[in-house]
């Protein structure tokens, strides 16, 4: 079924390794079930979904797209409300969005740094405040209740009792931010356009292509040149280049921790690869991923691993690959975003609109 909401409600569009033995921890022990897309939102041409967080509390979906901030009754999959410049934030633009333990909200917008929101009352931060950036990419809460924030210069921890932010930089191994992730150990995990960086409170350490990330350019595509790697320069992101694809394995996109530990990675061309803090195994198209430029990572409630690519939607148990593409109902091949709501079902984000996959 799909689902078409009319314009008076702006549009709902939903935007964020050594190889351990396959029956770890990580995967679940059941059969996995069959799932297929059992609805679509279209949103139309012009929006981008990019950024989706659940509020299992609230029974909300929040959702980030290239016009504004939606929250959405999970069980009516209507909107309750649509947020735009007009009513707080600093730009329709959003990336991110991320819940603190406070319960507010944080919209991380594409040049207009960071608004917080909660109960009808908002607040924008900017550089002049401590923020890192306009640029905002992805956040994380860690162990203490405070919020991880990537941006493109570096990333800010903010602490939630005092509102102070503090900024590193240099620490990482590239200044572009795009993933964050907190283990169970308490250590923060950081995708950037260099690399991977963690730092576990007192010391910082990096891994890039040469230590094992991302698989080798088997397809021997061209490097891309649409980066800001070493440089201040403003880019798009765009994978493409005159129509073709293009490699850069260093460009982590996501970063998800996996209950055992294992810190699993989107990268750019590379697939995904998976460490278990010693060496790492790298997936792409030839195991059975459906695109080697992954996004997105989730994790459903079977212990399975969700990527979304430039190709479509893979799904991983551990030993066997399901994938999902326009073929079979996705809007859009690129998914900018995924992840799980509390009934086990995945919201997928993409261009144009969402899908929900879930069990048939």
């Amino acid at each position: 079924m799909t689902l078409h909401l009319p314009n008076a409600q702006r549009t709902f569009g939903v935007i964020s390794l050594a190889l351990s033995c396959l029956t770890s921890a990580a995967f679940a022990q059941t059969p996995a079930p069959d799932y297929k897309i059992l609805e679509t939102f279209n949103v139309g041409d012009p929006v981008y979904v990019r950024a989706l967080t659940m509020e299992p509390k609230t029974n909300t979906a929040w959702v980030g797209t290239s016009a504004g901030v939606h929250e959405i009754d999970l069980t009516s999959r209507k909107p309750r409300n649509t947020f735009t410049r007009s009513d707080g934030l600093a730009n329709e633009y959003v990336f991110a969005v991320g819940i603190d333990s406070q319960g507010y909200k944080w919209f991380g917008t594409n040049a207009g740094g960071v608004s917080r929101y909660k109960d009808g009352n908002w607040k924008t931060y900017f550089p002049m405040h401590g923020l890192a950036d306009y640029w905002i990419y992805s956040f994380a809460n860690d162990k203490e209740g405070n919020l991880w924030i990537g941006t493109w210069a570096g990333v800010n921890h903010f602490n939630v009792k005092t509102g102070k932010f503090k900024t590193y930089v240099k620490e990482l191994v590239n200044e572009w931010v795009y993933g964050l992730d907190v283990d169970a150990k308490g250590r923060t995990w950081f995708a950037t356009e260099g690399g991977v960086s963690m730092f576990d409170g007192k010391t910082w350490k990096s891994w890039t292509h040469k230590d094992g990330l991302g698989a080798p350019n088997a397809d021997q595509l061209p490097a891309s040149s649409n980066t800001g790697l070493g440089t201040r320069s403003r880019h798009d992101l765009s994978t493409m280049e005159r129509g073709d694809a293009t490699y850069n394995p260093n460009y982590s996109f996501a970063m998800h921790i996996a209950p055992d530990g294992d810190a699993w990675v989107g990268t750019w061309g590379g697939g995904v690869a998976r460490f278990n803090g010693t060496t790492w195994r790298n997936y792409n198209t030839k195991d059975g991923l459906v695109g080697n430029i992954v996004y997105s990572i989730a994790r459903d409630d079977k212990g399975a691993f969700w990527f979304g690519t430039d190709k479509g939607v893979s799904r991983f148990d551990g030993k066997t690959w399901r994938s999902f593409t326009t073929q079979d109902g996705l809007l859009d091949s690129h998914v900018y975003t995924l992840t799980a709501a509390p009934n086990g079902d995945i919201w997928v984000g993409t261009r144009r609109g969402v899908a929900i996959i879930g069990k048939k």
